[in-house]
């Protein structure tokens, strides 16, 4: 099963109007007809399954079943690894994030940022771009959204990316690796 969003899905999301909580305009980000449900429990969790689903039969998603898909009515049970509290930490998370941040801003240098932090592949790379949008943002943005946006990524980037998000708060004026 390959979910895809459909036309409302899409007008939802560019409307940025807030009707959907970050977590369910992140799976419609990713369901865009590539990915496999397997895929979307990977990058976002074990109960994607459930999510796909209420956001199906809210009309945001298209979902076709196929002989080797498994249904909606037995998804996958969650393992016991999963069972912490919190978001679950990822750089398609932290980038996802930023994206949406970014294009609130709408703007040329917006843009420009959001291109750079899309062509990232490899991961020091990926979070070197999300520590300078961080940046940006900052520069643009109110305090109190600042350090909202700046808490976020924190409880969404892997724990081992933390200590170079920390950097750039310690080095505003320097870039955040050589």
């Amino acid at each position: 099963m390959r979910p895809h969003k459909t036309d409302l899905a899409r007008r939802t999301l560019q409307a940025h109007d807030g009707t959907l909580g970050m977590r369910e305009r992140r799976a419609l980000i990713l369901c865009d007809g590539q990915r496999d449900l397997d895929e979307l429990v990977r990058l976002l969790g074990q109960d994607v399954p459930d999510l796909v689903q209420r956001l199906a039969e809210a009309g945001y998603l298209s979902v076709q079943a196929s002989a080797h898909a498994p249904s909606f009515a037995a998804p996958a049970p969650a393992t016991p690894a999963r069972t912490q509290a919190g978001p679950r930490r990822s750089l398609v998370a932290a980038k996802v994030y930023a994206l949406g941040m970014l294009e609130l801003q709408r703007d040329d240098d917006a843009a420009r940022h959001r291109q750079q932090l899309q062509s990232r592949r490899d991961d020091d790379a990926l979070v070197e771009a999300l520590v300078e949008t961080l940046r940006f943002l900052e520069s643009r943005v109110a305090a109190s959204l600042a350090a909202r946006i700046r808490e976020r990524l924190a409880e969404v980037l892997p724990e081992e990316h933390l200590p170079r998000l920390g950097a750039a708060t310690s080095q505003q004026s320097e870039p955040a690796l050589s």
